[in-house]
């Protein structure tokens, strides 16, 4: 069976009109705009892409197995519901809350208005949770009782990731996925994983069941369960589940019809190829001979034991043989762009759909590995202490003659096909003079053919996302980078790492304020000291007493640190209160940066 037969089998019904909107009106998901891939490929999009992007075009309700059902094609990513005795237990509720309604909507329409019991996170991404209270209220979970289940660390990883470096990775994601790209064969074809993510409402609904071991066995609604956790893969908490009524694993995103990503552009800890392959093995020995069908947090299911073995068998020998290549290289001295354009897989990888480079790629998992074993530094010290971007710039330019010079010869670069020579010489010209229209139209129109080339979506993503910046502007972040619902869920230790992070270090070198931090519901004390440039922060109050000292209540908190209400306001309510010298307090939120989510990238 081919990957089109696959991905189009056990469809109960099409998701017509493949549009969903928020409250307002707004829409936040659609594949309309998709159709013009009903066409053959274009010569600006990369033939293997464009037949990935028509297989992600594939969406609807979808039986896996009886009481087993798949909802794909409403978000970047897949839902999963299993039927119990009373009600459904919902697998990842996508990205947004809008999207996981839809779908969830879709399966009633079909299987009837059956109650959810049973709510499973796989890991700690967004677009694994995001769209909970889609699918149910914090209310319902706690009159009637809802297991919330994920793997243990889950809560710390998934606000963490989204708050700590949150702006930053938002601002990436926006390039990597190419959400305001308009789509067509000249722009966003998909992700590689899906076809890109939704702009509705990301929320979050804590757990309230920790899986903490292999072989953890839990049933819920009826449905038996067995888990196999699997840290330091994909995510930093995540797990497989194993549903032995219906002989089905859930791989969760530990196996995908691409090669994944070990540290994806948009920025993440680096993962660990070798950990990942050893899950990937794990599973095989703990489930192998127990699956009929196999089904993941992205793309369509795989079916038949020897199938399922033979997929994750190649899934798991692709990470092995990126890791162990990659230190084979580096032990002989290569350094990460070196290694990257140097490994090829062996054919039997090489030739299978599900290896390809649709996501992840040789190039960036290569030096993501180098990356996690020898940092940034490729050990030539002419590299340790080189100047930074917009200096090195000017002197490339100098060097190369001015920037006539440098143009002509980029031209002529250009016009013999050597894009990746000019994007990166003429990059130095962009940031030498950022006014100069020239250097940004051959920038740009380099950028765009590097796209139009790439099999990787995210390259060309970034590529196309690149040359919008430098034609257009900066356009900003289509998402929330610290969505009000992730907030709620750090622990007052986390908002005060926050709060550190943001610290304007300079600004705070002759600073020195001792605050008591009172928050209420549950009660918390902490001692935050700002001195010598840095916030740190411990339970407990100051002795003798601090200067100024601030009772809140930790929702108040939250609004004040998301600025939707502000000091005066709050204390006028009185859910906050300042004793003391309140002046530090207002002296301690000026020293506090904003982050900025409208950043240039490819400008200076």
């Amino acid at each position: 069976m081919d990957d089109f037969e696959e991905a189009r089998r056990g469809l109960v019904a099409p998701f017509e009109p493949a549009r969903i909107e928020d409250g307002n009106g707004r829409t936040v998901w659609e594949l309309e705009s998709y159709e013009f891939l009903d066409s053959d490929p274009p010569a600006t999009a990369n033939p293997s892409l464009w037949r990935q992007a028509r297989l992600g075009r594939i969406a609807g309700l979808f039986e896996l197995a009886p009481g087993l059902y798949q909802l794909r094609g409403f978000d970047l990513s897949n839902m999963h519901v299993v039927e119990g005795e009373e009600g459904i237990v919902v697998i990842d509720p996508l990205v947004s809350a809008e999207t996981a309604a839809a779908a969830l909507a879709l399966y009633r329409e079909h299987r009837g208005e059956r109650p959810v019991t049973g709510l499973i996170y796989t890991h700690s991404h967004v677009d694994h949770f995001g769209g909970a209270r889609g699918i149910v209220s914090q209310e319902e979970i706690d009159s009637r009782g809802i297991p919330v289940l994920a793997p243990a660390g889950f809560l710390h990883h998934a606000v963490s990731e989204n708050v700590f470096a949150g702006t930053a990775m938002g601002r990436r994601a926006g390039y990597m996925f190419g959400a305001m790209l308009e789509r067509g064969p000249e722009g966003q074809l998909g992700a590689g994983l899906g076809q890109t993510t939704s702009l509705g409402t990301i929320t979050l609904l804590p757990p309230n069941l920790d899986v903490t071991e292999t072989g953890q066995e839990e049933t819920v609604d009826g449905v038996r369960m067995r888990f196999q956790m699997t840290p330091g893969t994909e995510a930093p908490a995540e797990m497989n589940i194993h549903l032995p009524e219906v002989r089905a694993l859930c791989i969760a995103d530990n196996a995908a019809r691409s090669m994944h990503n070990i540290l994806t552009p948009r920025g993440a800890l680096v993962r660990d190829p070798r950990i990942w392959a050893h899950y990937l093995d794990q599973a095989i020995d703990l489930f192998g001979t127990e699956t009929d069908v196999l089904f993941a947090g992205h793309h369509w299911p795989c079916w038949g034991g020897e199938a399922i073995v033979d997929y994750l068998e190649k899934q798991r020998d692709l990470y092995t043989y990126l890791h162990d290549q990659t230190l084979r290289l580096l032990n002989q001295g290569l350094t990460g762009p070196e290694i990257a354009e140097t490994i090829e897989l062996p054919p039997s990888l090489a030739e299978e759909w599900h290896c390809r480079e649709y996501y992840g790629s040789i190039s960036h998992n290569t030096k993501a590995i180098y990356q996690r074993y020898m940092g940034w530094f490729d050990g030539n010290p002419a590299h340790l202490w080189e100047h930074p971007p917009v200096e090195q710039a000017r002197r490339y330019v100098e060097l190369a003659g001015g920037a006539d010079a440098l143009l002509e010869k980029a031209r002529a670069s250009f016009e013999r096909g050597d894009h990746r020579w000019v994007a990166e010489v003429v990059n130095h010209l962009v940031f030498a003079e950022p006014g100069n229209r020239e250097a940004r139209e051959l920038q740009a129109d380099a950028l765009e053919q590097l796209g139009f080339g790439a099999e990787n979506a995210t390259w060309r993503n970034f590529f196309l996302m690149g040359a919008r910046e430098l034609r257009e502007g900066v356009s900003g972040t289509p998402t929330a980078t610290a969505p009000a619902d992730v907030v709620a869920h750090l622990t007052v230790s986390q908002l005060l790492d926050a709060m550190a992070i943001r610290l304007n270090g300079p600004q705070a070198w002759d600073v020195h304020l001792r605050i008591d931090w009172r928050v209420t519901g549950p009660d918390e004390q902490h001692r935050i000291t700002v001195h010598n440039g840095v916030l740190r922060h411990k339970p407990g109050n100051h002795e003798p007493a601090a200067d100024a000292a601030l009772m809140v209540e930790r929702e108040a908190l939250d609004q004040l640190l998301l600025k939707t209400a502000d000091i005066a306001e709050l204390a006028e309510s009185g859910r906050l209160r300042v004793e003391g010298d309140g002046v530090k307090l207002g002296e301690l939120l000026g020293l506090l940066d904003e982050p900025d989510p409208g950043f240039a990238i490819v400008t200076p």
